[in-house]
């Protein structure tokens, strides 16, 4: 696939949770549709299939939406105790046909785009410990507390049922600020988390790698390998590069955007980008080059002051942005601003 100029299409995520979502909803008592129309607010809500994909940024609308709509400060906690966890999907298929729990986490990581494109999933070991990272990421936001939440006790509870009930769970860190109240927390996770960490993860111990399936299936998890690289494969609005440009757009502006920056941004080592990058046919410099450019003719078309689309766009002073924008367009910003309030019909640039 070779990367093309222009937007990113938006990132995608499957139906999969939203359809536990509703069997959790109905069983506490709120109308799932009911739910998912006010938390929309007039906002069309996708119709839930069972194939298909579902956008990636809409789903801060719900979680934000639903302490307020249930009255209940730890809902995202409560709907996944009430979830029963059972495969919706290939990677759900995959974990249960894993020889051993290793086997089961590697293949979550691997085709953890099939799920979200904004997951930045990854296993780390530290030691004796292992830490399953979960972070998932939006435009604009921080990590979602009940979305994240929910996610931890729900894949807690699935990776229990790899084990056969084995799977301990030694810590617990979450993104996100500590709530007031810790009572469910500790009730539900068995120990209190770690708040305001670097990443959303599940800690468990390292021996627990080594734990065979019973329902483990060698010759079903190859057939499932082959069907999740394909899903994998068509889903280009979750690629390598389309996930580049979107951790970029969230921190152009906001720090210093390298490629060992996006490389950990999106749990991968530099080498592995670059590499992944260059089988699209593209790099990281010209992607970050792309966004920049976009988000340039953007801002001036909302009116913004050049010294501040500079800034926007990651650039420390004036002189290497308008030497940037001149190699983009050929003239510099003002005249672009001056062109376009000349001729505001015919568009805002050349390009």
């Amino acid at each position: 696939m070779q990367i093309s100029p222009g937007n990113a299409a938006a990132l995608t995520h499957s139906p999969t949770l939203r359809r536990l979502l509703y069997e959790a909803l109905a069983e506490l008592g709120l109308d799932p549709t009911d739910t998912y129309r006010r938390a929309y607010q007039g906002m069309p809500v996708q119709a839930l299939l069972i194939d298909g994909r579902e956008g990636h940024d809409n789903a801060p609308l719900f979680w934000q939406a639903l302490p307020g709509l249930s009255g209940d400060a730890d809902i995202g906690l409560h709907l996944a105790e009430v979830m029963v966890p059972r495969p919706l999907d290939v990677v759900g298929y995959l974990l249960l046909a894993s020889q051993d729990l290793q086997q089961a986490l590697e293949s979550f990581v691997r085709f953890q785009h099939i799920l979200s494109g904004g997951f930045a999933a990854v296993l780390q070991p530290r030691g004796e410990r292992v830490a399953l990272v979960l972070d998932l990421n939006y435009r604009g936001l921080a990590s979602l507390r009940q979305q994240m939440e929910c996610l931890a006790l729900l894949v807690i509870k699935l990776l229990a049922s790899v084990t056969d009930g084995d799977f301990r769970l030694l810590g617990l860190e979450f993104r996100h600020a500590a709530p007031r109240r810790l009572t469910e927390h500790r009730r539900l996770f068995g120990l209190t988390p770690q708040f305001e960490q670097p990443h959303d993860a599940l800690i468990f111990p390292a021996a627990l790698l080594q734990r065979p399936s019973r329902s483990g299936h060698p010759r079903l998890f190859a057939l499932l390998s082959q069907e999740a690289e394909r899903e994998l494969a068509e889903l280009a609005e979750n690629q390598l590069s389309n996930r580049v440009r979107y951790w970029l757009t969230l921190n152009l502006g906001q720090r210093t955007c390298t490629l060992r920056a996006c490389a950990e941004g999106l749990s991968l080592g530099a080498g592995a980008l670059q590499r992944g990058l260059a089988q699209q046919g593209g790099s990281f410099r010209g992607l970050h080059d792309e966004v920049r450019r976009q988000r340039a003719l953007e801002l001036l078309g909302a009116g913004q002051a050049i010294r501040e689309v500079a800034r926007r766009c990651g650039f420390a002073e004036l002189s290497p942005f308008y030497r940037a924008f001149r190699r983009w367009y050929g003239h510099t910003p003002q005249v672009m601003r001056q062109r376009d309030r000349a001729m505001p019909s015919c568009g805002s640039g050349m390009d």
